[in-house]
C-alpha cells in the first residue's frame, strides 16, 4: 500500500492587524489549479465573485480583465481596508484525490487557532466556508452543536468571545447558485457590520 504524502499549507496566514473577522476554509487546491498566490486561487471557485457581488454589485470586480485569473493585489488591498483575515482550518493534510474536495481531504494537523487569534486581537467573528471547515473549527473551540447553513454559534476560546458563522462553500460543486450564495454572504457581512457603508442595502 502506497503511503500518502502529507502536504503542508503553502500560504502564510493573511492577517491585517486590525482584522475583526477571520475567514477559514479547509485547504488550498493543488498548485496546478492556482491562478494567483493567494486564497481561493482556482478560477473556477467563486469566492472572489461572491465578494464582488456583495461589496460592489459586480461579480467580476476582482477578475482580471486580461486573463482568466483574479487580481491578487486588489483583493489584498480590499481585505486589508475592510479588516478581513484569511487562513484555513488545516495546516497539514493528506489529499486522497487530486483535488480540493473536502470529502477527500484528511486533516493531519489543524490550525493553531490560538496563535492566529493572538495576531488579530480585535477579531470576534470567525467564518467557515463549508462543512469540513466548520466541523474542524467547532472541534477546536469545543462546540458540539453544528449550526445550520448560514447560522452561527457563540463560543468562548482563550478568554475571547467569538461568533462562529457557518457559510456555504464557494465551490461550484456546492449546489446553489452564485446569486444565492452571494445573498447569504451579504446577510452575514451586514450582521457583522462590514456593509454599513457599502451603499448596497
Amino acid at each position: 500500500m502506497t503511503e500518502k504524502t502529507v502536504e503542508r499549507h503553502p500560504l502564510q496566514p493573511f492577517l491585517p492587524e486590525h482584522a475583526g473577522i477571520l475567514m477559514l476554509g479547509s485547504f488550498p487546491p493543488p498548485p496546478e489549479r492556482w491562478t494567483m498566490n493567494f486564497y481561493y486561487p482556482n478560477f473556477q471557485n467563486d469566492m472572489w465573485r461572491i465578494f464582488g457581488l456583495v461589496f460592489f454589485n459586480d461579480r467580476d470586480h476582482f477578475v482580471s480583465k486580461h486573463e482568466k485569473s483574479f487580481e491578487e493585489a486588489r483583493i489584498r488591498a480590499f481585505l486589508t481596508e475592510k479588516g478581513i483575515a484569511f487562513y484555513d482550518t488545516a495546516t497539514e493534510i493528506i489529499r486522497h484525490r487530486g483535488n480540493a474536495s473536502d470529502q477527500f481531504l484528511e486533516t493531519v494537523k489543524p490550525v493553531d487557532l490560538a496563535a492566529i487569534l493572538s495576531r488579530i486581537p480585535a477579531c470576534e467573528t470567525v467564518v467557515t466556508t463549508g462543512q469540513k471547515a466548520t466541523e474542524t473549527l467547532l472541534n477546536i473551540v469545543g462546540i458540539t452543536k453544528i449550526p445550520p447553513p448560514c447560522g452561527s454559534v457563540e463560543a468562548e476560546f482563550m478568554n475571547r468571545k467569538l461568533t462562529c458563522y457557518r457559510m456555504p462553500s464557494s465551490s461550484r460543486a456546492y449546489p446553489r447558485s452564485l446569486a444565492d450564495k452571494a445573498e447569504d454572504y451579504r446577510k452575514m457581512f451586514e450582521a457583522v457590520g462590514l456593509l454599513q457603508n457599502a451603499g448596497l442595502r
